[in-house]
């Protein structure tokens, strides 16, 4: 076997998609995550950095950080300035994204943790995509008490999101957290044999 198995992994804020994320590196899979990526091409120095912040100057604050919040409230109110973050973002995300995949063993799972892979056509790219739900109210609830954040701040990312639905209709595998930790581990661990015997063939 000379390749390995790409598998697009995505759901909405709060879903759980992260410890699904984490459930499969632990597994063996190599996980790539774009929010960690997005997070290094906006560093300080960077031109990701200085691309923003001569965009968006209120966002820098005074000793030279990026005040990702504040950046997120612009964002996630304006599709525009959304489409023009993605413009800077997403070609330096992917472009370090192809360098990490290239490091993969032949015959090995490569997992692209992206919150938005339907939103775009990364998703088109990838063997297998897994999507992670969980009911509206959950969601909200955990990122409240994860973040602290108001309902509203919430309520307007899912808004940027593809709707469930139509996201289902994209995924090869769906992963319902609808009830307790261990049966969510339960589920993604059905999901990730499917995709290590996908990987075997």
């Amino acid at each position: 076997m000379d390749r390995f198995l790409r598998v697009g992994l995505t759901g909405g804020i709060g879903s759980g998609k992260s410890e699904v994320a984490r459930r499969f590196a632990q597994w063996g899979a190599t996980v790539i995550d774009a929010d960690a990526l997005a997070r290094d091409v906006l560093a300080p120095g960077t031109p990701g950095f200085d691309e923003v912040a001569a965009r968006w100057r209120s966002v820098v604050s005074r000793d030279g950080v990026l005040d990702r919040a504040a950046l997120g409230a612009i964002v996630f109110a304006d599709a525009q300035a959304r489409e023009t973050l993605n413009a800077i973002v997403h070609p330096r995300v992917r472009a370090q994204s192809a360098a990490l995949e290239a490091a993969a063993v032949p015959g090995s799972i490569v997992v692209h943790d992206v919150p938005l892979l339907f939103e775009g056509d990364y998703w088109q790219q990838c063997d297998r995509n897994v999507l992670v739900v969980a009911p509206r109210e959950a969601r909200i609830a955990r990122v409240i008490a994860r973040e602290g954040w108001t309902r509203a701040a919430i309520e307007a990312r899912m808004e940027a999101q593809i709707d469930p639905k139509s996201a289902r209709a994209r995924a090869d595998f769906t992963i319902n957290n609808d009830e307790d930790i261990v049966t969510l581990e339960m589920r993604a661990r059905t999901v990730f044999n499917a995709l290590r015997a996908a990987a075997a063939r």
